[in-house]
């Protein structure tokens, strides 16, 4: 038996918005009234740029569950539960369009998403500014296919260079702000700590600035996001977080060597 065309009519399109609205109003609750929102993969308080990118990437994940509810709900009403009704018109009454709902399905997403840019450019702008009393400083640069990590402090001869063999290891201190400065002598490189939910480029011939402030001891993985050669899987390092007292014992080893 041929299945019957269903066309909303206006009392059906009404039922239809009323439930996607209520769906909307039950999961904006659930999700909201948790006393703590998950991190989703990431972890609060590792560093002072998970302090400002957390929030917006939780917010961005209960945007996309409320709309997708919402789309879900209008999508399996009418496709199912309306072909349960025996007593449903052979052929309902036909509408070309629906100017008021063409403009809210308008409306709705452009607001979605000048929300969320919003909040984007201040969470950038944030994790991007640069602090006058920055309290270390270190240079990174990307090589094919690893990194070299200077530390300024010790000396222009304090260098520890990888290499696809023997990841370096970055080693930062605890809670004070440390300003990288990003270059790359070959190709493009992705400077990225997951954990620090931070990434920026390295580009040859340009000389980028991070500045971030590590706040919790222990090490952390680090890799190259950015498709940069053969051995690009291999371009990984590690990022080391140790006391004051310990970053400065370790710059102490470093005066006047080449690691």
């Amino acid at each position: 038996m041929a299945l019957k065309p269903y066309i909303l009519t206006p009392m059906s399109r009404q039922k239809t918005l009323g439930l996607g609205a209520l769906a909307l109003l039950i999961s904006s609750l659930f999700l909201t009234g948790c006393s703590k929102v998950s991190g989703l993969g990431f972890e609060e308080g590792v560093s002072s740029v998970n302090d400002q990118s957390l929030t917006l990437w939780q917010g961005a994940w209960i945007a996309a569950g409320v709309v997708g509810v919402f789309t879900l709900i209008l999508i399996m009403w009418p496709a199912f539960f309306h072909r349960l009704k025996k007593d449903s018109p052979e052929f309902p009454k036909q509408t070309q369009y629906n100017i008021p709902i063409e403009i809210i399905y308008t409306i709705i997403p452009f607001i979605i998403v000048a929300v969320m840019f919003f909040y984007t450019v201040q969470k950038e702008n944030a994790i991007t500014q640069k602090s006058p009393n920055v309290m270390h400083q270190i240079s990174v640069v990307g090589i094919q296919w690893s990194w070299q990590f200077g530390y300024p402090e010790a000396g222009e001869n304090a260098l520890v260079t990888g290499t696809p063999a023997k990841p370096p290891t970055l080693v930062v201190p605890l809670g004070e702000r440390v300003r990288y400065t990003l270059t790359a002598n070959d190709v493009i490189h992705g400077f990225w700590i997951p954990a620090f939910m931070i990434q920026m480029q390295a580009l040859p011939g340009v000389t980028n600035h991070l500045e971030f402030t590590a706040n919790k001891l222990g090490e952390f993985p680090g890799r190259c996001n950015m498709l940069c050669g053969r051995a690009h899987t291999q371009m990984i390092f590690t990022v080391k977080v140790v006391t004051p007292a310990e970053y400065q014992t370790y710059l102490e080893t470093l005066k006047g060597s080449t690691v």
